[in-house]
C-alpha cells in the first residue's frame, strides 16, 4: 500500500501541513526539517530518490541553512567578522545561519566539526587551517552536496565554491614595501616577524610575500626572528618582551596576524613605541587606538563587512544553483589620517 502524507508526517515527527509544504516546495519550513521530510518521503517510497541521494535544490522562497566555523580567542578581526555575519544574516529571512567557534589551533577538532555538519546544513563558510584532516572534511562535505567557501585564508585543491578574502601574498609584499619606505632607502636594520599560525595558508603567504620583497628591494634589512603567537594577545606580549630583550637594536616589527595590542604593550613598557616601525593587519578598535597614539604606523585591512556579505551571498546562490559575481574585499592601507568607521 502506498504511503500517505500522514505516514510521512508521523515518521518525520511533523504535521501533515508541513509535509505538504515541503513536497510542494512552499516556503516557511526550516532547511533541516525539509531535509528530514524529504528523506522520510524517499524512505517510504512516496517520492523517488534523486540520482546522488541529495535532496532537490531549494525553491526560491525556501529558508536555507548555512553554517560558519570560526576560530575562538582574542582575535578582534574574527570577532568583527562574527558580528557582521550575525547582523547581516538577521536581516535575511531566507537564511538560517549558525556560527560555531573552534578553541585552539587544532585541525582535528575543526575537521570533526565540519564532518558533523554533513546532513545538517546546505552551505559552510570556514576560516580553515591547511591540514590533511581539514581538507578531507571539506571534500566529504562537497561529496554530500554541501557548498563550501573559505574565508580570509584559502585552502587549495579542495572542491570549494570560492575563496573570499584578500590576496595574502600581495598583502605581505605591500607590508614590505611600506616598511622600506618608513625605514628610509638603504638604512640597515633588524626586523622581526610575528604570525598567528603558519598553519593558516594566509599567514604563510603574507610571510612569503614580505620576505620576497625585502630580498628583492631591501637587502639592507635583516629578518632576525619569526614568532608564532596563536593569535593570543598575552602570548604576543610575552614573545615581544623577550624579543626586545634579545634584540635591543630591533628597528621594525611586522605582525602578520592578531595580537597587535600585546606587542604594543611590550613596546610601550620599554619606551620603544615611537622609535620602532610597527606594521600590522586589520582595522579594529584596538588597532585604531594604536594608530592614533602613534604606536602602529599602518595596518593592512581586508574589510570583514564585505567578506560577511559575500560569503552569505555566494553560498546562497550556490545552494540555489544560481550564478553570482563575487566582489572581493579591497586590499587597503590604513594610516592615522584615514581611519575608517569601524
Amino acid at each position: 500500500m502506498r504511503s500517505t502524507l500522514t505516514d510521512i508526517a508521523r515518521e518525520a515527527g511533523v504535521s501533515a501541513a508541513t509535509v505538504d509544504r515541503v513536497l510542494n516546495n512552499r516556503p516557511g519550513v526550516r532547511a533541516r526539517t525539509r531535509e528530514i521530510v524529504l528523506e522520510m518521503a524517499q524512505r517510504l517510497g512516496y517520492i523517488a530518490e534523486s540520482p546522488n541521494g541529495a535532496p532537490p535544490r531549494p525553491s526560491p522562497g525556501e529558508v536555507i541553512r548555512l553554517d560558519f566555523a570560526l576560530p575562538a580567542g582574542t582575535n578582534s578581526f574574527i570577532k568583527m567578522l562574527h558580528r557582521h555575519i550575525e547582523a547581516q544574516a538577521s536581516a535575511r529571512p531566507d537564511l538560517d545561519v549558525h556560527i560555531a567557534t573552534i578553541e585552539g589551533f587544532n585541525p582535528d577538532r575543526l575537521a570533526r566539526l565540519l564532518q558533523d555538519l554533513r546532513g545538517q546544513t546546505q552551505g559552510v563558510g570556514v576560516i580553515a587551517l591547511d591540514h590533511p584532516t581539514v581538507r578531507e572534511a571539506i571534500r566529504s562535505l562537497s561529496a554530500n552536496d554541501v557548498k563550501v567557501v573559505t574565508i580570509a585564508s584559502d585552502i587549495l585543491h579542495v572542491p570549494r565554491v570560492a575563496y573570499i578574502g584578500i590576496d595574502n601574498r600581495a598583502a605581505g609584499r605591500l607590508a614590505g614595501y611600506l616598511l622600506n619606505r618608513f625605514m628610509g632607502s638603504g638604512r640597515p636594520g633588524k626586523v622581526a616577524l610575528f604570525a598567528g599560525s603558519l598553519s593558516y595558508r594566509g599567514h604563510e603567504e603574507r610571510e612569503m610575500g614580505f620576505r620576497h620583497i625585502l630580498t628583492e628591494e631591501s637587502p639592507n634589512l635583516q629578518i632576525v626572528e619569526m614568532r608564532e603567537m596563536l593569535d593570543d594577545r598575552e602570548k604576543a606580549y610575552s614573545e615581544a618582551s623577550a624579543l626586545l630583550e634579545r634584540h635591543p637594536d630591533l628597528a621594525a616589527i611586522y605582525n602578520v596576524g592578531a595580537g597587535n595590542t600585546g606587542i604594543a604593550r611590550a613596546l610601550k613598557e620599554r619606551g620603544r613605541a615611537r622609535s620602532m616601525v610597527f606594521l600590522g593587519h586589520e582595522a579594529t578598535d584596538g588597532t585604531k587606538e594604536l594608530l592614533l597614539d602613534g604606536t602602529l604606523d599602518a595596518v593592512i585591512d581586508q574589510n570583514p563587512r564585505v567578506e560577511a556579505r559575500e560569503a552569505l551571498n555566494i553560498l546562497t546562490h550556490a545552494v540555489r544553483g544560481l550564478p553570482y559575481e563575487l566582489h572581493q574585499p579591497r586590499l587597503q592601507v590604513i594610516f592615522k589620517e584615514n581611519i575608517p568607521e569601524i
